[in-house]
């Protein structure tokens, strides 16, 4: 009977004890990390429970009846990203509770249509993992002339540089994974040293509207991103395999990716590339191979307040260069020029001889970021680039094997910036930037250097801001300062020093005679301002209208000022000037678009007008031991460059659509009117394309491209023939006839346990037209590219 009531009044005593230590209550509020603003309609739910609960308009809420212990909340709002959060209960308990409310902090970007929101105003573009898939056995300047307004120029089918409305080389920005490609840009026939496969979307800003990544990209910028990393444990991974025909090799790329939930990650890829030489329509382009390998590993660990990560890329190329395209003497290049085919052609091979390139490129970067509640996020980068470039010439007896140009460029960059979002309708961002860089010339090639030894310091510091107005309309400005410093050593000889004025002007950087030569130490500074503003509104029908002005300035690079000597890929004499001083560009763009269900648009016209504009054209013939070549002087000018670029798409039901583009650039020079060298063509692209979901995602895309010729250029040059004993047209300028293509692309995907393979076929040049593009360098000596069809598989685990 004792034992009885006392096992009652312990039980009596327990249930009074835990109804008392459920009565606890939990007061909540749900606020904004940036600026600490209450969340409303947040949704609040405990872990294993059905009920839920939902934030005022102060952010507050309330849960009764908790007990004493630990409970798990699932807290969710519109556009932020959810959060679990572990709470102790003792007695009655307050928590504020901290979401991220602006997505585009975390690099979701939203995409509408083709257009993204790297900037707020400025003409922009982007090309999806899918995209870049399809041109993974190609370079970056193939794939981003899907684009509306980016053409390329090409010296043969495995050198491909992008041009954006007109504007290419030093003039465009590319930014590999947040870091400022250092690649020796300044050569018409230097490839970005960049692996397409190592992205995962490719972002073009046509303009220099972006200010923080630099402002000197009169021409535009191109970013290459990594998909966000999910916050989750997982592995996955993809491969592709290109077969390609013309040039009867192919492309190899596979990636790795482990995720794990505390925000940690490891991603490696790796890619090979191998052709033959290329075929046009009609003969064999002897010695056009090329072998690339690219690789690539990603680490480190990203959570929403702070992260860090370490990314390291590898890339080597040889490229062989039309051996048809360095010539003996003057008549085989009157030759060769005025002829319509080239005058060697070998058997197919894989084999590269010379001339070639080689080329290698290692870039490392380190990355720290850290969020302050209610202020904003700063960011710290460093990274260091070594690029490795070797030209070989055809050369004879005990010099055959040394390069003709073998240079080594090393950079290093440390940059710092902090975005203020913690106002209600604006954000301010702000950075500094330090670069020094170093070229190394080996002087032990026999050949006169080409760019000389010299060390770059760069420093840079910039402001942008972007307001909202009201709902559907927004501004935004930037102002930059960046200043430049070259110091080089470099030697003339004391004929070319006379013979370009340098004896009047800069006697005093003559730091040693030698007598045939001189040793020289010129010291150059520069001073530049860009600045940049716009207007973005969005109508009540959703059409959007876009104007953005832009101020730029870009110091000239090395090649501008100290070229001096036969570059023998380009196969030709280049002469830089020491005298040229920075480009100013004024640029004003507009668009007008409509994105909608079934049907969009985009017009986007624009002007820029560029004082001291710096081309590079051809002037005469100069002999050497080697052969007779054309010689390109540098000069400046005042420019103005017009044009429009315009976009249409229709979806006609669930399974058709059609695609429509045309761009046009008009380049002159504004104090004599003459035509501006290497203006792109006008060109019209239209797509149909077919879909459907229910045959394995079967797609079927017919592209047809209509190139106009190009009727501005600039004059042919007269040079002397002996064997013609008189002065000869050499049609180094004339611009080919107008081309059309059609181009095929179809693919289909096959799901099996949570894995996928996608089973591709692309036919380029699908009726084998015969047809010269203006801007390939190796128009001069042969036509373009024949048929080529490509075999795809992907294969995603």
């Amino acid at each position: 009977m004792r034992n009885t009531l006392t096992l009652l009044c312990l039980l009596v005593a327990n249930t009074i004890l835990y109804a008392q230590d459920c009565n606890n209550i939990l007061i909540g509020e749900v606020i904004d990390y940036h600026d600490n603003t209450p969340l409303s309609n947040a949704t609040i739910q405990i872990q294993g429970k059905e009920k839920h609960y939902l934030s005022d308009a102060m952010g507050k809420f309330t849960i009764k009846n908790l007990c004493n212990g630990t409970i798990e909340l699932e807290v969710s709002h519109p556009e932020c990203s959810t959060r679990f959060i572990r709470i102790e209960i003792s007695g009655n308990t307050y928590k504020q509770i901290v979401l991220e409310h602006h997505l585009e902090e975390l690099d979701e970007v939203k995409v509408t249509s083709s257009t993204i929101n790297k900037t707020n105003s400025a003409q922009e573009n982007i090309l999806k993992t899918d995209q870049l898939e399809r041109f993974s056995g190609n370079t970056l300047g193939d794939a981003l002339k899907q684009i509306n307004g980016v053409s390329s120029l090409s010296t043969g089918s495995n050198i491909v540089k992008p041009v954006i409305q007109g504007l290419g080389g030093s003039r465009i920005l590319i930014l590999n994974n947040g870091i400022r490609m250092q690649d020796m840009e300044w050569g018409d026939e230097h490839a970005p040293n960049i692996d397409l496969n190592s992205a995962e979307n490719v972002t073009v800003v046509k303009g220099a509207a972006a200010l923080q990544f630099g402002g000197d990209a009169i021409g535009g910028i191109i970013l290459l991103d990594q998909n966000r990393i999910p916050k989750k444990d997982s592995i996955y991974g993809k491969t592709l395999l290109h077969g390609i025909s013309n040039g009867q090799g192919g492309n190899i790329s596979t990636a790795l990716t482990r995720t794990y939930k505390n925000g940690a990650y490891i991603k490696g890829q790796a890619s090979y590339k191998k052709l033959g030489d290329a075929e046009t329509s009609q003969y064999i382009l002897s010695n056009t191979g090329v072998s690339q390998l690219g690789a690539s590993i990603d680490f480190g660990k990203l959570n929403f307040e702070e992260g860090w990560n370490a990314y390291y890329t590898y890339f080597n190329t040889t490229i062989g260069i039309l051996r048809a395209s360095h010539i003996g003497n003057v008549d085989d290049l009157i030759t060769a020029i005025n002829n319509n085919e080239p005058t060697i052609v070998n058997n197919f091979t894989y084999t590269i001889n010379d001339p070639h390139q080689e080329v290698s490129h290692h870039l490392g970067k380190l990355n720290y970021y850290k969020r302050f509640q209610g202020v904003g996020k700063l960011n710290v980068q460093y990274d260091l680039q070594q690029n490795h470039r070797y030209e070989y010439d055809i050369r004879v007896g005990d010099d055959k094997d040394k390069p003709a140009l073998d240079l080594k460029l090393t950079t290093q960059t440390v940059a710092v910036d902090f975005k203020a979002d913690s106002y209600d309708k604006k954000k301010i961002t702000f950075g500094i930037l330090g670069r020094h860089q170093e070229n190394y010339a080996n002087p032990e090639t026999g050949v006169r250097r080409l760019i000389p030894d010299y060390k770059k310091a760069d420093f840079g510091a910039f402001t942008t801001m972007e307001y909202q107005l009201s709902d559907n309309s927004s501004i935004d400005a930037g102002l930059r300062y960046d200043y430049s410093k070259i110091d080089a050593k470099k030697y003339y000889r004391t004929s070319r020093w006379e013979e370009r004025g340098y004896d009047t002007d800069f006697s005093e950087i003559i730091i040693d005679d030698l007598g045939t030569q001189l040793l020289t130490n010129p010291i150059l500074e520069y001073h530049n301002f860009s600045g940049s503003a716009g207007l973005h509104y969005i109508f009540k029908n959703n059409d959007q209208f876009r104007f953005n002005y832009t101020l730029a300035q870009r110091t000239p690079n090395p090649a501008e000022l100290f070229s001096d000597g036969l570059h023998h890929s380009a196969a030709r004499v280049e002469l830089g000037d020491l005298r040229i001083k920075s480009e100013t560009s004024h640029r004003f763009a507009a668009s007008i678009s409509k994105d909608d269900l079934s049907w969009g648009y985009e017009l986007s016209p624009y002007i820029n007008f560029i004082s001291d504009f710096i081309l590079l054209e051809p002037t005469g013939i100069e002999f050497s031991i080697r052969g007779a070549f054309p010689v390109w002087e540098y000069r400046q000018t005042d420019a103005r460059l017009i044009g429009i670029d315009a976009s249409m798409y229709a979806l006609w039901s669930s399974n058709w659509r059609t695609d429509h583009q045309f761009s046009l650039t008009k380049g002159k020079e504004t104090n004599n009117d003459m035509p501006l060298i290497n203006m792109p063509s006008a060109r019209f692209q239209n797509g149909i394309t077919y879909t459907k979901k229910e045959w394995n995602n079967f797609h079927i895309e017919l592209q047809s491209e209509y190139v106009f010729k190009q009727n501005e250029y600039v004059p042919n040059i007269d040079v002397y023939s002996p064997q013609q004993d008189q002065e000869v047209e050499l049609k180094i300028n004339t611009p080919p006839n107008a081309y059309h293509l059609l181009k095929l692309d179809s693919e289909m995907k096959f799901n099996f346990d949570n894995k996928a393979l996608t089973v591709g076929l692309g036919i380029t040049n699908f009726l084998n037209t015969t047809y010269r593009e203006y801007l390939n360098r190796q128009r001069l000596f042969t036509d373009d590219l024949g048929r080529s069809i490509t075999l795809k598989l992907k294969f995603n685990y």
